[in-house]
């Protein structure tokens, strides 16, 4: 009992538990969260350490001296908004399976959970109350101006912009798009729905599938406008505020 006390304790001693979360974490959806455990100890490995987190449990079999081992295990949250992570556990059998010795971590950590896509359709207004799907991804040379950009050799001429041209003594070139890959902005006022959940659902779902398709998404949401963008950081910045509208 003596010994199995004493190496039971050493062998979760000077261990310390990270977490790592992905970057997008969406309510009710599971994503793989990657455990880190570091053994800081100079000499002795760690076996058989189980860590525990909110009833969910990831074995790691070894961890030598002065490394660390990493596995992974399909979590969730429940609700959009901050959600924390404070109960951590790591436990061991070791060396007799006689006990289990446990200790808890101090980490604890805080994720902006967004809200869970559910799929839908967006409905852009248009000129003279048409309204008309975002659909069709495609840059083409047929379809409406997009915008204006420096004439390159090669181009076709038909597409110069003469009156530009005329203006400025510079040859510029149309961009044409065909419908859906335009800029657009989400605004939140006008997503069909009342129920505010489903709503920013929805609007979740619409900025993940414009990206999918290289489409600049802006959002209008109370008094905050973002511009349509297609950087990574643009689209975690739309969705966090959406995770935390109240």
């Amino acid at each position: 009992m003596g010994i199995s006390g004493f190496f039971g304790k050493r062998n979760i001693s000077k261990l310390k538990v990270y977490l790592d979360f992905p970057d997008e974490i969406y309510a009710g959806e599971e994503f793989p969260l990657k455990i880190i455990v570091q053994n800081e100890k100079r000499f002795l490995p760690s076996f058989l350490i189980k860590v525990i987190i909110d009833k969910k449990e990831v074995l790691i079999p070894y961890i030598a001296n002065n490394s660390k081992s990493e596995k992974e295990l399909l979590f969730l949250f429940e609700n959009r908004g901050i959600n924390k992570v404070s109960e951590i556990f790591y436990c061991s059998v070791f060396p007799f399976n006689f006990f289990i010795r446990c200790l808890s971590s101090k980490e604890s950590y805080e994720k902006v959970v967004f809200p869970k896509p559910i799929k839908c359709i967006y409905i852009e207004e248009k000129e003279g109350k048409k309204k008309k799907e975002k659909e069709g991804k495609i840059r083409s040379f047929e379809g409406e101006i997009g915008g204006l950009k420096e004439y390159t050799v090669g181009e076709p001429l038909k597409y110069v912009h003469w009156k530009a041209y005329a203006k400025t003594g510079e040859l510029y070139i149309k961009e044409l798009y065909t419908q859906g890959e335009k800029p657009v902005v989400i605004d939140f006022e006008k997503i069909k729905t009342k129920n505010i959940e489903k709503k920013l659902s929805c609007i979740t779902y619409l900025i993940i599938n414009f990206y999918k398709n290289k489409t600049p998404v802006g959002l209008k949401i109370g008094k905050k406008v973002f511009k349509p963008d297609l950087s990574y950081g643009h689209k975690l910045s739309m969705l966090k505020e959406l995770a935390l509208y109240v």
